[in-house]
């Protein structure tokens, strides 16, 4: 559309340069009332003066000032020759160039120079050369010209200012949407590494405790740990894929659809999860995600601080609201020096940010008979 919409204003533009020549070739031959011409030199020359006035506006958005400096030039030639009859439109039609294209270090200058030369031209040729008028007569045709170059560059140089503010605008929400997916791609880094490493920390520790007491048992947790290392490099290089190349292969989106498979990490990691799950097909996709995404940080911090243990897992939609609670009972004594205790990290505050972001409500924090709760609120109003 771009390319098409500047075709269609140089067509304006030459145009105008031809309505102009063809103008300033009917001044050129125009007559007094008493039948005498009012431009006495060689009509060859009026037409050169002519075309030298409209044909460069066919190229003002070319070179602007090159395009100003030779109109200006033959309308003061013209003025002084008594040929105009019209306020230095070519010229009007060149500064709103200079103005919206040139930068002000340049066309300020430009303009600081084409006032005085049109102005002077124009009350010369009017009061002194061929005295038409008194010379408050002159200076007011002077000041008409001056109205109309000024005027033409002060919008030109109003619409840049405007433009370039948009541009700056556009720069910013790009700059906002830019920083928005990278939190986005850190938050689905930290969920897919969190997730992983700590099944992979805890079975580790595991095998380290039983190791010699019970191989068998130290077998099955490391293939725990191999399993789990390869569907989180798989994950990962998914996420990277898309970040390095268009049109990259991806993965299924983790909707609630998945909290099962979720389930059944968590038991592999010493965590009895008891899912409840109740809600229809209406959910937005990104709503879905939101909930997988916060089930499973909550999952994952049951099994980095509490396992073995169970883990109560609750997901409600309905007319108002999502409601996601996730209750643990905490590990039991006899287990609590088994398990690496491992250091916390962002995963309440991924959580926090995450309900926010839909504009729901976070509580987090531990129960007065033991474990951990978490209970998260979404509206479902425009998640739909």
């Amino acid at each position: 559309m771009k390319p098409r919409r500047q075709r269609h204003l140089h067509a304006l533009d030459f145009g105008a340069a031809l309505a102009l020549t063809a103008v300033y070739v009917g001044f050129a031959r125009l007559t007094a009332d008493d039948g005498q011409p009012v431009y006495t030199g060689p009509f060859w020359l009026g037409c050169l003066i002519a075309a030298l006035v409209g044909l460069p506006v066919a190229v003002r958005r070319r070179w602007p000032l090159a395009v100003l400096t030779a109109v200006l030039t033959a309308l003061a030639v013209a003025s002084l020759l008594d040929i105009p009859r019209e306020p230095y439109t070519a010229a009007g039609l060149a500064a709103y160039l200079v103005g919206l294209a040139e930068p002000a270090r340049r066309s300020v200058p430009a303009l600081a120079v084409t006032l005085p030369v049109a102005c002077g031209a124009v009350y010369v040729g009017e009061a002194v050369v061929t005295p038409a008028e008194d010379w408050r007569g002159a200076a007011g045709v002077a000041g008409l010209v001056l109205l109309v170059i000024g005027g033409a560059w002060g919008m030109g140089f109003t619409v840049r200012g405007r433009r370039a503010e948009a541009d700056r605008e556009q720069r910013r929400r790009s700059e906002r949407a830019l920083d928005e997916e990278r939190l986005r791609i850190a938050r689905e880094l930290h969920d897919i590494v969190s997730h992983n490493l700590s099944l992979i920390a805890v079975k580790a520790g595991v095998a380290g405790h039983v190791a010699e007491a019970d191989p068998r048992e130290a077998r099955a947790a490391l293939k725990v740990i191999e399993e789990t290392s390869r569907s989180a490099l798989a994950e990962m290089r998914r996420t990277l894929g898309v970040l390095r190349t268009e049109g990259a292969p991806l993965g299924p989106v983790p909707g609630l659809d998945r909290l099962g498979l979720l389930a059944e990490e968590a038991h592999r990691a010493g965590v009895e999860v008891d899912l409840s799950v109740h809600a229809g097909d209406g959910l937005a996709e990104g709503t879905q995600v939101t909930i997988y995404r916060i089930v499973q940080e909550a999952v994952t911090n049951v099994v980095r601080h509490a396992a073995p243990t169970r883990c109560r897992v609750t997901v409600e939609a309905d007319a108002p609201e999502v409601r996601i609670d996730v209750v643990d009972e905490g590990p039991p004594p006899a287990h609590r020096q088994a398990v690496p205790v491992l250091p916390g990290g962002h995963g309440l505050l991924g959580m926090r940010e995450r309900a926010m972001m839909y504009g729901g409500s976070f509580e987090a924090g531990p129960r007065p008979e033991g474990g951990f709760a978490v209970s998260v609120r979404l509206p479902t109003e425009g998640n739909r």
